[in-house]
């Protein structure tokens, strides 16, 4: 979720994966998928670069936790590692 200030200066949260699409006319309005519109005093430009950095975010914590993950917890380590057993115990 990202932050926003409302025109009366009151912050919300909005969830970024439900903006349709974000305009100037000339207040910065955000529809949502449901068809909400949102009037907020950040600049289209802004709202652009906090999705971004908020996707940023959820990427790099992902990338972190996979990298600390054992082999035997990956998804595609797991397999392979429980085919080899099978096959040492069949063998």
């Amino acid at each position: 979720m990202i932050q926003l200030t409302r025109l009366n200066n009151t912050r919300l949260a909005v969830n970024c994966d439900l903006i349709k699409y974000v305009e100037e006319a000339p207040d910065t309005v955000i529809t949502l998928l449901n068809g909400e519109k949102l009037v907020v005093r950040e600049t289209t430009a802004d709202v652009i670069l906090r999705v971004r950095e908020f996707r940023r975010s959820i990427i790099s914590a992902d990338c972190i936790a996979s990298s600390e993950m054992t082999d035997l917890e990956r998804p595609e380590r797991a397999g392979a590692q429980n085919a080899s057993a099978e096959g040492d115990v069949r063998g």
